[in-house]
């Protein structure tokens, strides 16, 4: 499989991981109206949901700037940062986005902002002073990817989502708990059990799939980012040194974990995971990474 078709199989598996999400949130409401019997709960719930998870998309890069303890990048401290972005900026069609740095040893980088106009990429000082020219370039492409893409939108909307199954689920036990009215059970013992254990059950079928979406986006930025340089070398020469390093950031935060190229939490020794941990991981593992940039460039 070329770079071409890789970028166009993450694109077909994302959005039907997005369709497995609405189906979640569309189950999730119809069995707590069925329940209850009742619709009101669900429409403050989503615009509880809903309105919290605007204002964060709306902020986003100041936030999570701000979480993560970055300051501006100089032209004249950080030259080769500013270069390679401009004229990656320039290939791949979009402004040059806002430049940032984070005063941190571990290698990492990311991109924020709500659309291409308000865009950020950030990189810590570790990853800029490890990377060769090349290698920076493939990570750069990585985030311009990112930004091209709609990934801060297409992610936001996940959080949207997982957010609106969590605050529903957390209302329909705390009024279970209290004795809240619901449908009368005569003949309908199953279906009330089901729909039960459906909804406690959502939240955390609601964050697998947004973890999912998050790893299928990783995977189709080092895609786009490889198509960008067409040197897909760079970026899996840079992965390599980012999944090597196995110290944590010292302001790695699980808000903003999803975002970085690589985990803020460190990368594991040896490079593998079981699959419990691949499940409830933001990133896929760095060696299938790797192994994906590099084998599809035939």
């Amino acid at each position: 499989m070329n770079l071409y078709a890789e970028r166009a199989s993450n694109i077909r598996r994302t959005w039907a991981l997005v369709l497995g999400f609405l189906i979640v949130v569309i189950a999730v409401g119809y069995a707590i109206s069925w329940y209850y019997d009742n619709s009101f709960i669900l429409f403050i719930a989503v615009i509880i949901a809903v309105a919290t998870n605007f204002y964060a998309y709306w902020a986003s890069d100041k936030l999570v700037l701000s979480l993560n303890h970055a300051r501006p990048a100089s032209r004249e401290e950080f030259f080769d940062f500013y270069t390679v972005t401009e004229n990656l900026a320039i290939a791949a069609g979009l402004p040059k986005p806002k430049l940032y740095v984070i005063d941190d040893p571990a290698p990492n980088a990311f991109a924020t902002g709500r659309d291409e106009k308000h865009a950020v990429v950030c990189a810590t000082t570790g990853l800029l002073a490890m990377m060769t020219r090349p290698e920076l370039e493939g990570v750069v492409a990585h985030e311009l990817s990112h930004i091209r893409n709609h990934d801060m939108l297409l992610m936001t909307v996940a959080v949207v989502l997982a957010g609106f199954v969590a605050i529903v689920a957390d209302i329909f036990l705390r009024i279970s708990f209290w004795g809240g009215d619901r449908r009368d059970s005569n003949g309908n013992g199953l279906l009330m059990i089901l729909a039960i254990v459906g909804i406690v059950l959502a939240p955390l079928a609601a964050k697998l799939i947004e973890l999912a979406v998050s790893r299928r986006r990783e995977y189709l930025a080092d895609a786009s980012g490889a198509l960008l340089t067409r040197y897909p070398e760079g970026l899996a020469s840079a992965l390599e040194k980012i999944g090597g390093y196995t110290a944590p950031m010292q302001h790695a935060s699980l808000a903003t974990a999803h975002l970085f190229i690589g985990d803020p939490f460190g990368a594991k020794s040896g490079g593998s995971s079981g699959w419990v941990e691949r499940l409830f991981s933001t990133h896929p593992p760095i060696p299938d990474r790797i192994k994906a940039l590099l084998g599809a460039q035939a």
